[in-house]
């Protein structure tokens, strides 16, 4: 086990102290919650990711594709074009002659090629939804290059669809598991984005997040 962690691959979140607080980045093979109050940043790290994903082997990436699944309609281009366009000045900075050497990463330096590497899921409803992750086993079998699935938020529709609570919560542990077992297969990483919620523990109201059980990492 212990050389199966050492071999495992990560995906800079593109900030130091974020990474050693995941130990090395986000891992492939694992399923990470993240979560935040409202505004705080989720969704832009969610991009960073997507794009960070693609950074060429030769520059100390994975080379892969990125899944962005998307329920609250904050996923925009533009943004994705500025963090794309800065992502590749830094590998530029860092790796100054890694476009010379290789033809291949010459290509893959160019904004549009980072957003079109990225395939994005729109998601209106819970039952799509679940349909979408339902699908992704297939999905993933067509294309082996992608290394990250973000879902973002994760909750959304199901805070605002779902009144059956007890339901709700065997809903998304079922969703959840199958999540894991995605990341496993198909050596990837999978990044679930969501809200904070509130729990009463101990005599007391805490912060908490809505998958921690079913998540091997939480932020």
């Amino acid at each position: 086990m212990f050389s199966d962690e050492l071999s495992q691959k990560h995906i800079t979140t593109g900030s130091g102290d974020l990474n050693d607080i995941l130990g090395g980045g986000i891992h492939c093979k694992e399923v990470t919650e993240i979560g935040g109050v409202p505004g705080v940043g989720k969704t832009q790290l969610g991009i960073q990711l997507a794009i960070n994903v693609q950074i060429p082997v030769e520059c100390g990436g994975l080379g892969g594709k990125a899944v962005y699944i998307d329920t609250e309609g904050s996923f925009m281009v533009e943004r994705v074009y500025q963090i794309a366009e800065g992502c590749i000045r830094d590998i530029l900075e860092h790796f100054p002659h890694s476009h010379e050497k290789s033809s291949s990463v010459q290509k893959q330096l160019q904004p549009e090629r980072f957003l079109a590497d990225i395939y994005y899921f729109r998601i209106c409803s819970y039952t799509e939804q679940i349909a979408v992750i339902n699908y992704m086993e297939k999905f993933l079998r067509e294309h082996k290059d992608v290394r990250i699935v973000i879902i973002d938020s994760v909750t959304f529709h199901f805070r605002q669809d779902f009144e059956d609570l007890a339901l709700r919560t065997r809903v998304l542990s079922g969703l959840s598991l199958k999540l894991m077992k995605i990341a496993k297969t198909y050596n990837l990483a999978v990044v679930l984005l969501n809200q904070v919620t509130t729990k009463f523990t101990e005599g007391s109201f805490q912060l908490t997040l809505a998958l921690g059980q079913f998540c091997v990492i939480q932020v």
